[in-house]
This record gives C-alpha cells, structure tokens and sequence, in this order.
C-alpha cells in the first residue's frame, strides 16, 4: 500500500502513514502533508512531455 508522509509545522517532525488512514496529529494540531517541490512550467509552451502530472508544492503555501 502506498504511504504518506506528513510533516508538524511547529516541530518539523515527519511520519509515514497509509494512504486513507486519518490524519495524524502533532503539537495538538493536524499534521501538513508534505508534497515533491513542483516543477511544472506556469506556460503550456514550455510543457515537457514526461511530466508525470502528479500533484506537488508549487510554493505558494495554498495546498492542502
């Protein structure tokens, strides 16, 4: 089964769980899932065709 991995925003621990298990908890607060940084192109002209299309971090610090 595939795993997630989860990351506190306080204490900067990471844990590997399941996917479709909860959420886990840390610091008293839900923990981030941490994502591959992204590296798609913002403009379709520079699209590599190999891209796997999987989610990822773009860096704005809107994913969740």
């Amino acid at each position: 089964m595939a795993k997630k991995t989860y990351e506190c925003e306080i204490c900067h621990l990471q844990k590997k769980v399941d996917a479709g298990q909860a959420v886990p908890e840390c610091c008293g607060r839900p923990m981030t899932l941490k994502m591959e940084q992204c590296t798609k192109p913002f403009v379709s002209e520079t699209a590599r065709e190999n891209d796997s299309d999987e989610p990822c971090n773009d860096g704005t610090g809107k994913n969740t």
